[in-house]
């Protein structure tokens, strides 16, 4: 019997790796309790492009972790840590290592300040290291600033009237009176770059980059109409100045804009994150010749549905004609719903003799204990002449 271990990570309790290795003892347990031989068990632990997705990539491919010193949001050296998988020429890059809300305090959040210049630095580490294909993750940015320090770092110029640079932060892009590529890494037309992206922001408006995520990143309402100008002369002068019109572009406004500026001056393409973690794991493949797949998040609910990686995984997995089972923190929500995305069993580590707390403080345990629960149940209307 061949089992797939496709889970996320439960947040603030278990990485993906150790709730796949958890799914795998209660497999192993079950099958051995029902007097199966002992499952092909492959340990497939995915993340959906934020935190942790470098870890799993390289972990699945067999690659390696790399670290590189970057600038921080602030201008800070900061050691980062990205991904060579398994091929020797993919890279894996979470945007948040180098310029992620996490490095900034909470007293210093300021956009207007905050520069995208540390990531522009890991594409040029991975770059010389010798990838030619590049996958970002663009979650948890402390920035909005178009992209222009990441562009910075890579070559391009952004000159004010005086033809001046301007400087970084969201305060320079309302100062952009030219964008220059012509000293944009050349390496980067051989190079392919796929960008993990859940959200379908624009760049500017209502909808946009600082309307929507510039108060989560310290930004004042004053500060939220700055930066909302300057992105929309940041879009101008893209259109004017190079022909690339990514302004209303569903994505464009993700990471404070970087999704506008990686698309512009990068052409790279934006995809859901779980299906480029799937992707670049052979998802597809493994999936041949399965019997079941387990998976996971911290919870399962209506917000699964839209992107998620657990649901993601069921997807995939449906389309295979191979059961899938998820196994939550909580579950809520109906269960037709997740039925028909392919999800044909979900257990809860909450439970009536379980609290929330003491499900974080024992999620290894009961993380095993409800996989070999619902493998038992699954081998129970499972024909006896199956190995």
């Amino acid at each position: 019997m061949k089992i797939i271990l496709a889970p996320d990570s439960f947040k603030e309790s278990l990485s993906a790796a150790d709730v796949a290795r958890a799914m795998g003892r209660g497999a192993a347990e079950a099958c051995a309790d029902a007097g199966r031989t002992t499952p092909a068990l492959v340990h497939l632990p995915i993340a959906d492009g934020g935190e942790g997705t470098v870890e799993c990539l390289v972990a699945a491919t067999g690659g390696r972790l790399m670290t590189a010193t970057v600038t921080g949001p602030l201008g800070e050296r900061v050691e980062a840590a990205w991904g060579m998988l398994g091929d020797g020429r993919t890279a894996a890059i979470e945007m948040a290592a180098a310029s992620g809300l996490p490095l900034v305090p909470p007293d210093r959040r300021d956009p207007m300040l905050t520069t995208t210049f540390g990531t522009g630095e890991l594409i040029r580490a991975a770059l010389d290291a010798g990838a030619r294909r590049i996958l970002i993750g663009i979650g948890g940015s402390a920035t909005v600033d178009g992209g222009v320090g990441m562009a910075q770092a890579l070559g391009a110029s952004f000159r004010d009237a005086q033809g001046h640079e301007t400087p970084r932060g969201g305060r320079g892009l309302a100062q952009i009176a030219a964008v220059r590529i012509d000293k944009l890494d050349p390496r980067l037309a051989q190079c392919d770059v796929l960008v993990a992206c859940d959200v379908r922001n624009p760049l500017t408006g209502p909808e946009g980059a600082a309307a929507v995520f510039g108060p989560q990143k310290g930004a004042t309402p004053d500060q939220v109409a700055a930066l909302d100008a300057g992105l929309r002369n940041l879009a101008q002068r893209l259109r004017d100045d190079l022909g690339r019109d990514v302004e209303s572009v569903p994505g464009a406004g993700a990471a404070g804009g970087l999704g506008a500026a990686l698309m512009a001056l990068l052409v790279a393409e934006l995809r859901p994150g779980i299906d480029l973690v799937l992707d670049a794991t052979r998802f597809n493949d493994h999936l041949a010749g399965a019997d079941l797949v387990l998976t996971g998040e911290g919870r399962l609910d209506a917000q699964s549905l839209h992107g998620k990686a657990t649901v993601g995984v069921a997807r995939r997995s449906r389309d295979a004609g191979v059961p899938c089972i998820v196994i939550a923190g909580s579950l809520a929500g109906d269960p037709a719903a997740f039925r028909r995305e392919g999800i044909v069993d979900a257990r809860s580590l909450v439970a009536a003799d379980v609290t929330v707390a003491e499900a974080m403080r024992h999620a290894a345990a009961l993380v095993q204990r409800r996989a070999a629960e619902a493998v038992a149940d699954f081998l129970a209307a499972r024909p006896s002449t199956s190995p």
